[in-house]
């Protein structure tokens, strides 16, 4: 196989590293040896040659003078960004030297990994670095600062991350976006939604903020933060107070319905829309439309499940397509995530077995802050890829404080000088995804894909896989998991049965590969009954209350506004903040008011504010209107922290955790808000 990387020009294909549901295929122009231009693959089936502005512009991010380009050392204090170049050699000896010594006088749990998807390749994020770490015996990482929640929570009713084939959904009549602004998040299941609206789909959007996919809507139903468990069991209410539950559907594919009709009775319209801030005829006629629309679809977004109340949530919501038995018609049912039919052999690629100690020690990675400033067992090295937690983890300034400690080694492996390397003793120069080998699995659709180097690694820049690679030899490890290649990695991680008949060389061949799919309900669930369970026993063993219910926020100070700090279009997460072409797109952030509130406080559309709780503080522009309800608060982006700026908006944010899968609480909290005095 010819490498792209001994042609200096041409078109090659490709695949979009993003954590994005999407996933797209891409087509990389590439001109003396350098990408100029990236394009949507028109022949991927899902994506079909259309892309977001985040990747088209992602060359002016691969060729950004500040991305780096070598190892360097910190010279200043933490937090200056006061740094000189070394060479690989000295930096990977610096690291081994420090963890050989942590390992001997504190132990290997004092050494802590801190990573995320800023790459969704699977050898960039759980490969090499996993068996590494496993090997080293280090401190866990409990990722669960995404989708844990509600994964849990929608686990808990359908058995995994199962939904319908979003290729399908342009068959549905109905489509219900619930909590999620796919048109800046999941851009191409807006697309399958407008081709469903041409031959007759209502489009109904449930959120927060009137943002750009409300926009689009037929109707936007706007709701307040954390209440969306209680209007999902306002509408089973009605569709069985009137008849329109599918008896039929629930006897044979469900348990628990009998149970589940006598529990929702509790909650009427009337209660309902004291909860949520739904108008009464607003919750009889989504009820209607839902209960008489067929087939109908819900996509499930990641807002609800950053609550309190989060895995409940979803649990709920996805309660919901069993009631008017949606799951047996084409465009109908509901995804919260698909990952589940391209799941790979885990195992095998992250090596559990080599992690000697099965009692380690797990921090979640919600509660960096707490971690950095424990006193007993206090972890005393960090090493952080795909993130950047100074920036994108809650309570952000309880993590920077923590951060700052002189007695904390901390190495960043990244693109940039981020936020969060500011404050290391050793960067680390990353390869961006298309320097390198890995294989993507969408949580989304049904295509697993694959990126071969497009283009020579920027500077002295390398991959995760090679840097743990040089680490495990310079700490004299010796087993042969950790010098293998990108090859045999992806050959073991596809050995499963969900994947039959694929292995690196076949992807490699075609680029991607669709995983056969059958229908949900053609065989048994993953659920203890095998059925969908609107009662779950197993909850109940959890801990939980068995059958869907609404769980007020906890208790957050009695200030005036909740807070929900969402995504932006033009950046993700904190990805793309320090790059000139997208800020430039996105301009500057806001906060969003009713025009009611800002009236009250004296203040007008455009003006500075000061938006703060006891956590922190932020100064933002006002975006006075009617996008959100009284008493309601609304952020999008996490911005790059420019000195002489404050808008650091996870410094509002609680580092609770949520009631399910170790989830985070981002939109659970409260803030005040006064007109800027500076």
């Amino acid at each position: 196989m010819q490498s792209y990387l001994d042609q200096q020009n041409g078109v090659f294909p490709s695949v979009c590293s993003l954590d994005c549901p999407d996933q797209c295929g891409l087509l990389v122009h590439k001109q003396d040896g350098k990408i100029v231009r990236i394009q949507g693959d028109p022949s991927h089936p899902v994506t079909k040659g259309n892309i977001c502005n985040k990747v088209r512009n992602i060359p002016a991010r691969l060729y950004d003078p500040k991305r780096l380009k070598y190892p360097m050392k910190r010279i200043g204090a933490k937090g200056e960004g006061q740094f000189e170049r070394i060479s690989w050699s000295e930096a990977i000896e610096t690291i081994a030297c420090k963890w050989k010594d942590l390992t001997e006088t504190c132990g290997p749990e004092s050494i802590l990994p801190y990573s995320f998807y800023g790459n969704m390749g699977n050898l960039s994020a759980e490969g090499m670095d996993r068996r590494f770490f496993h090997r080293l015996g280090a401190t866990l990482l409990d990722r669960s600062i995404c989708s844990s929640a509600g994964s849990v929570g929608y686990k808990y009713t359908m058995g995994g991350s199962f939904g319908i084939d979003p290729e399908d959904t342009i068959h549905s009549k109905l489509i219900i976006f619930w909590g999620i602004n796919a048109v800046s998040t999941n851009m191409h299941q807006v697309a399958l939604a407008m081709k469903a609206r041409k031959n007759g789909a209502k489009i109904i959007v449930i959120d927060v903020h009137k943002n750009q996919t409300s926009r689009m809507a037929d109707w936007f139903i706007p709701i307040l933060p954390g209440t969306d468990s209680a209007l999902a069991l306002g509408v089973m209410h009605i569709l069985f107070a009137e008849n329109m539950a599918d008896s039929a559907f629930l006897k044979e594919h469900t348990v628990g319905h009998e149970e589940l009709q006598e529990h929702v009775k509790q909650y009427d319209p009337d209660t309902v829309s004291a909860i949520t801030g739904v108008p009464v005829e607003d919750i009889f006629k989504l009820a209607r439309l839902y209960g008489k629309t067929s087939p109908s679809f819900i996509r499930i977004g990641n807002g609800p499940q950053h609550h309190d109340n989060g895995g409940m949530c979803i649990r709920t919501i996805s309660c919901l397509p069993a009631l008017t038995g949606q799951w047996l018609k084409k465009g109908g049912g509901a995804i919260k995530g698909n990952g589940g039919y391209l799941a790979h052999n885990s195992v095998k690629l992250q090596r559990p077995e080599l992690l000697e100690n099965k009692n380690t020690r797990i921090i979640n990675m919600n509660l960096l802050g707490q971690a950095l400033l424990e006193v007993d067992r206090p972890v005393r090295s960090l090493f952080v890829y795909g993130t950047n937690p100074a920036v994108v983890t809650p309570e952000g300034n309880k993590v920077r404080t923590g951060l700052a400690r002189e007695d904390l080694f901390t190495v960043v492996h990244d693109l940039f000088l981020t936020e969060t390397a500011q404050y290391a003793d050793i960067v680390l120069p990353a390869a961006s995804s298309f320097e390198n080998t890995d294989f993507y699995t969408s949580y989304w659709h049904h295509y697993l894909q694959i990126q071969q180097p497009v283009i020579e690694k920027y500077g002295e820049s390398k991959s995760n896989v090679e840097v743990f690679r040089l680490l495990a030899k310079a700490m004299d490890f010796k087993e042969e998991a950790l010098y293998e290649t990108e090859s045999e990695m992806i050959d073991q991680a596809l050995d499963h049965p969900r994947l039959e008949g694929m292995d690196y060389e076949k992807l490699a061949e075609h680029q991607y590969l669709k995983a056969e799919v059958r229908p949900l309900l053609s065989e048994k669930l993953s659920t203890p009954s095998g059925k969908i369970e609107l009662y779950s026993k197993q909850m109940e063993r959890d801990g939980y209350p068995a059958l869907p219910t609404y769980t007020p926020l906890e208790n957050d100070g009695d200030l005036p506004f909740l807070f929900v700090a969402g995504p932006n279009h033009n950046f993700l997460n904190s990805t793309f903040s320090n790059n000139e072409k997208h800020v430039t797109l996105e301009k500057e952030p806001r906060l969003h008011m009713h025009a009611k509130d800002a009236a009250a406080l004296g203040i007008m559309d455009g003006d500075w504010i000061r938006v703060w709780n006891h956590r922190g503080e932020c100064e933002l522009r006002a975006a006075v209107g009617e996008s959100v309800l009284p008493g309601v608060a609304v952020t999008q982006g996490l911005y790059a922290d420019i000195p002489g700026t404050k808008q650091l908006i996870n410094s509002l944010t609680p580092d609770r955790i949520a009631d399910m899968g170790g989830g985070a609480t981002f939109f659970s909290g409260r803030v005040n808000v006064e007109p800027s005095v500076s």
